[in-house]
């Protein structure tokens, strides 16, 4: 069974003329004029140069984090004799990655001590380690574990802190 028809005039009548609204079409949140245009290309050109010299610096900075790293692996592994030489070997390869072959490769003894501590912002090693440094791979000392943890320590800290060379 169906419902009968409905009537032709159904419901409110004063409705019946009645014409309902449409909304507007959705407002665009593109920029409609070229000026934000140019200020958007502005900023991604500064967004893209800046992020540019980050990455640059990330890159010229590789040698700090890897010559950091390979003074960590040295930390499980303090020996008697070995950990002053390794360190000495560490701390060159840093150098010579940062600094001229010229400047770097033949200095030992004090004039190596002396390119250390002028190298840096702050002094990071003290006297004892100094001297660890310039003559301990060629002394029988022996070196306690906390002695060598604190020059291993020191020598990160030179590593990241030294200024290197300016070719950024």
């Amino acid at each position: 069974m169906s419902a009968p028809p409905l009537p032709d005039i159904f419901g409110n009548y004063a409705l019946g003329e009645f014409v309902e609204v449409t909304p507007p079409d959705a407002i665009s949140w593109l920029p409609q004029t070229a000026g934000w245009l140019w200020l958007g290309a502005g900023l991604l050109a500064i967004l893209s140069h800046y992020g540019w010299k980050k990455l640059r610096l990330w890159h010229h900075n590789r040698y700090r984090r890897e010559g950091a790293a390979q003074l960590q692996k040295l930390r499980g592994s303090e020996r008697d004799g070995a950990v002053v030489s390794e360190v000495n070997r560490s701390l060159k390869l840093v150098a010579l990655a940062a600094y001229s072959r010229e400047r770097v490769a033949r200095l030992s003894g004090d004039s190596w001590l002396h390119f250390l501590e002028n190298e840096c912002t702050s002094p990071v090693f003290n006297e004892g380690q100094l001297d660890l440094l310039a003559y301990g791979s060629y002394k029988s000392t022996r070196i306690d574990r906390a002695d060598a943890a604190a020059l291993i320590e020191a020598s990160v800290d030179w590593v990241m802190l030294h200024r290197g060379s300016d070719n950024v």
